[in-house]
């Protein structure tokens, strides 16, 4: 079964109402099919961290949707660990003439270890590390 990266953009397009890349996450998503999808535990903390001000309502949603990603038995999510955070750091350090984030280095990395070469979200980092991005607006 084709593999498909979910960064934090793509959960939280899905979780926030009104939010600007809602269509286009929906719109990807539909397109793929029956896939695979992967994600971190950094992805995660990420997608609760960008919702955290969003009031009691909010929050209580966003957690719970991480803990229906974590039980979903379609989605595989990668733990965060010691070697993933040193190996996202040692990327981030090679990787010191562009603007990727600790993030988005440790995603490459569960990427390119799970032959993931798709992902949703919209970010051009992943495309400048030649991942396709799904995610594109329609305007």
């Amino acid at each position: 079964m084709r593999s498909v990266f979910a960064d934090s953009l793509y959960w939280i397009a899905v979780a926030r109402p009104g939010d600007p890349w809602s269509a286009a996450a929906r719109k990807a998503r539909a397109e793929l099919g029956d896939v695979r999808i992967i994600t971190t535990d950094e992805v995660l903390a990420e997608f609760l961290t960008a919702l955290c001000a969003g009031g009691p309502k909010l929050r209580r949603q966003a957690a719970s949707i991480v803990r229906e990603i974590i039980s979903n038995p379609m989605v595989k999510v990668i733990p965060q660990s010691r070697d993933s955070f040193l190996g996202g750091l040692k990327f981030y350090e090679l990787r010191g003439d562009k603007e990727y984030s600790l993030v988005d280095c440790t995603s490459m990395n569960a990427m390119r270890s799970e032959s993931a070469a798709e992902i949703l979200t919209n970010d051009h980092h992943f495309e400048q590390e030649g991942f396709t991005v799904l995610m594109k607006r329609q305007d």
